[in-house]
């Protein structure tokens, strides 16, 4: 099975992160799917945006949950980037399923409630994940094992996967326990072991943030069922490289 290739918040070192822009080029440039983060507006509104501050990415600052959508609007989340971007706005997630509408991605939303705990997020994303019939290609990610237990409560079906940066011993029961289909973790820790284990348990490995040829080729290698990389299409030819050595 082919590694699956993940645009991480988008083609995100050639365009600004979680917006329009990135993610055409990652579609453009021929990756998987895309994964971006999901929080909640004042006016309880899902929002892709990685921090929990605006100040980093936009002329703004204060937080995404003090700001209604229509304010997050006025904000500017492309010039911090570069020039030809300037004016380039704050998505929301249902505008991001709408512009997915046509096009067979994949998805892997990350709930970012590991710092604000937004309430009923999950029952939000998951009923316009619904609405758009985007459920059976999404998988749901997060660093708060909460947020997956309540997606479960929504419906046992979703595919959920614990995303975590630090290294456990038992993180493939871990996981399991959570009833998460999938693993997410720093490319460090993603050895040939933990990879055959957790297929022993049923679990797949996805990598982040895997951005080097050598790192990526080394996913390739062992059997990564997927990587998280700001740079697909540097990805996508690494794995025809990898692939013709397979043939050869």
């Amino acid at each position: 099975m082919k590694t699956i290739i993940y645009a991480h918040r988008g083609a995100s070192k050639q365009a600004p992160e979680n917006t329009l822009p990135a993610f055409e080029l990652a579609y453009e440039s021929g990756a998987d799917g895309i994964e971006t983060d999901v929080q909640l507006t004042k006016d309880g509104i899902p929002v892709l945006f990685h921090d929990e501050n605006v100040r980093r990415t936009t002329n703004g600052t204060g937080f995404i949950q003090d700001y209604t959508f229509e304010q997050l609007q006025q904000l500017d989340a492309g010039a911090w980037f570069s020039n030809q971007f300037i004016n380039t706005r704050i998505m929301s997630l249902e505008e991001f399923l709408i512009w997915t509408t046509d096009k067979k991605l994949l998805l892997n939303l990350e709930l970012k409630t590991n710092v604000i705990p937004y309430k009923h997020i999950e029952q939000i994303v998951y009923d316009l994940l619904v609405k758009y019939n985007k459920l059976k290609q999404t998988v749901i990610s997060s660093f708060n094992p909460n947020s997956l237990l309540n997606m479960h409560q929504i419906d046992l079906t979703v595919t959920t996967a614990f995303l975590t940066s630090t290294k456990k011993v038992d993180l493939i029961s871990y996981t399991k326990r959570l009833g998460a289909k999938g693993l997410h973790t720093k490319n460090r820790f993603v050895n040939q072991n933990l990879i055959n284990t957790a297929k022993r348990e049923d679990i797949y490995v996805a990598s982040y943030t895997v951005n080097r040829p050598n790192q990526m080729m080394r996913c390739y290698q062992i059997g990564c069922h997927a990587i998280f990389t700001d740079l697909p299409h540097i990805a996508i030819e690494t794995r025809e490289l990898f692939e013709q050595d397979m043939i050869q």
